[in-house]
């Protein structure tokens, strides 16, 4: 388990990580990728929304609109954490959760 602070771009209101595939933006990577255990918020470490509930939608036991909310439980999170916590511990980069 990796943790990747964020770097963040006030003028662009843009939040950072350093992947093994470059800078990336939390928002447009993080949130849908398969390796993101969660959002580290002060000492705590928050699991992904949309991990939680993909697993769910997976399983017949959520439905899909509960997504769209966990995206922007992420926002929040990201709004007031300091990083991310990463399992990508071989180097492989994003991978979208969507096609695991």
């Amino acid at each position: 388990m990796k943790t990747l602070p964020f770097k963040r771009e006030e003028s662009k209101n843009e939040v950072l990580v350093e992947c093994a595939d470059g800078w990336l933006s939390v928002y447009r990577n993080c949130a849908y990728c398969a390796h993101c255990a969660g959002v580290r918020v002060g000492k705590r470490v928050l699991p992904s929304p949309q991990r939680q509930k993909m697993e769910g939608v997976r399983k017949g036991a959520a439905p899909a609109e509960d997504l769209m909310n966990a995206a922007l439980m992420f926002n929040t999170l990201i709004r007031d954490g300091d990083a991310i916590e990463c399992d990508d511990d071989a180097g492989e980069g994003f991978r979208s959760m969507y096609r695991v």
